[in-house]
């Protein structure tokens, strides 16, 4: 028990680094897009929209790659890699002379950005079923503490120049591997790992991985949409707030300090007395509704105070993910959680790949003069509509399969599995017990 939690300890603080990283540079990419291309904030969402599916296209192609290899070779080394690629990625985005420059750098980000991937499946590995949402709730409790930090040195950072929290985020990625390299201990022992397979590894046939049980081929739809309506604010959230209200770097920052503030208090507090209380499924309904009311009313804010208080019922739908990534980590054994976790990773790439090009070039037509109104804040509606959806879909797949697998519904509940019998494919076995 000491040696997970002290293991829990450590992932966190690899991605709490890693997520300041990123959270630095978001106040001012904005403006460094329309310096280097020479038009507006609004337009230049476009060309943000392109650099987030640069980086999404080789995430997609190279996430169930490094997670099959993370299945062999360990989360360590592949964690470790992952943190210098995104060192490398910001010293790119730096020197940027020009808007092509910036596409280098997000490639390699996307070839070898997989830290959240594998820190994912080295959580699964150090869980038991019992404990697995409330560690997965620390990965957004890193996320948030991250931008709480991140984003508000980030912008305070642009008083010394546009590229100054470029620069500062590489130190920050460069210094976290050699943290990583001294201190990460690995978490899939060598009994536990499989031999790789270039099958496998395809980005296509890695989501076929998810149809092998019918609820994580079910809720895979609906993570799809859910990750694909959160783009509304996390492609746009920049461009949007400094377009329609006439944000500074510094005020972009404050704001997404307060997210990183609100998800942290969310994922590592309200997640541990909600989840046990409700269970994983009325976690997920109410995090789901509560993600519907808060981009509903993005869509009509009229004013700079209400972005901010809209922000609570949003950052509260976050109690609904780790419930639900602990209801698809409960289907699959141990030996395959890093498969597992770069077919949801190839998912998210896929939702960052789509979403910002709808969700941004939806914003610029509509702050644009060919657009039959005026209407800015119409990526959020249709972000809202993707919730909205994924709670429909959500609810009849867990519904059947309750009613279908008694012992599965231990798992869509949230009640401790002591006796698991959980139908797994020839071939696999069950999650050792703990």
């Amino acid at each position: 028990m000491k040696d997970r939690k002290a293991a829990i300890g450590f992932i966190f603080v690899t991605l709490l680094i890693d997520v300041m990283g990123w959270g630095l540079i978001i106040p001012v990419m904005p403006d460094l897009i329309s310096q280097l291309k020479h038009i507006p904030v609004n337009e230049a969402s476009t060309y943000g929209a392109w650099l987030l599916a640069a980086y999404a296209i080789t995430q997609f192609v190279c996430a169930p790659l490094v997670g099959n290899l993370s299945d062999k070779y360990g989360r360590r080394p592949v964690l470790l890699l992952s943190l210098f690629g995104f060192g490398v990625d910001y010293l790119f985005l730096a020197l940027a002379p020009t808007y092509g420059w910036l596409f280098v750098g997000r490639i390699i980000a996307g070839l070898t950005g997989a830290s959240f991937t594998t820190a994912s499946a080295y959580i699964a590995d150090v869980s038991t079923p019992e404990t697995r949402a409330k560690n997965f709730g620390m990965i957004g409790a890193a996320f948030g503490l991250g931008f709480v930090i991140g984003p508000a040195v980030g912008g305070l950072l642009a008083g010394l120049g546009i590229r100054a929290p470029f620069y500062a985020a590489a130190v920050l990625c460069l210094v976290n591997c050699l943290y990583g390299y001294f201190m990460l201990p690995e978490s899939l022992p060598v009994e536990n790992r499989r031999a790789f397979s270039w099958k496998r590894a395809n980005p296509f046939g890695s989501l076929k991985f998810l149809q092998k049980h019918p609820t994580v081929g079910g809720l895979a739809f609906a993570f799809f949409l859910i990750y694909l309506g959160a783009q509304a604010v996390q492609g746009n959230w920049s461009f949007f707030v400094m377009y329609r209200f006439g944000w500074s770097e510094a005020l972009v920052g404050i704001s997404l300090a307060v997210v990183g503030l609100l998800v942290g208090l969310v994922q590592a507090g309200l997640t541990r007395v909600v989840n046990p209380r409700l269970g994983n499924e009325k976690s997920i309904y109410l995090g789901l509704i509560l993600y519907v009311i808060g981009l509903t009313l993005f869509a009509f804010a009229s004013s700079t105070w209400m972005m901010f208080i809209f922000l609570v019922p949003y950052c509260l739908g976050g109690i609904c993910g780790p419930s639900l990534q602990a209801v698809l980590a409960g289907h699959v054994p141990n030996n395959e959680q890093g498969e597992m976790q770069g077919a949801l990773t190839s998912l998210m790439s896929l939702t960052t790949i789509i979403g910002p090009l709808v969700m941004n070039n939806l914003f610029k037509y509509f702050t644009t003069g060919a657009a039959p109104f005026h209407f800015p804040g119409v990526h959020f509606l249709v972000g809202a509509i993707c919730m909205l959806v994924a709670v429909l879909i959500t609810y009849a797949v867990l519904t059947r399969e309750k009613r279908e697998n008694p012992a599965l519904a231990r798992v869509i509940e949230g009640k401790p599995q002591a006796d698991q019998n959980f139908e797994f494919e020839e071939g696999q076995a069950p999650p050792p017990s703990h």
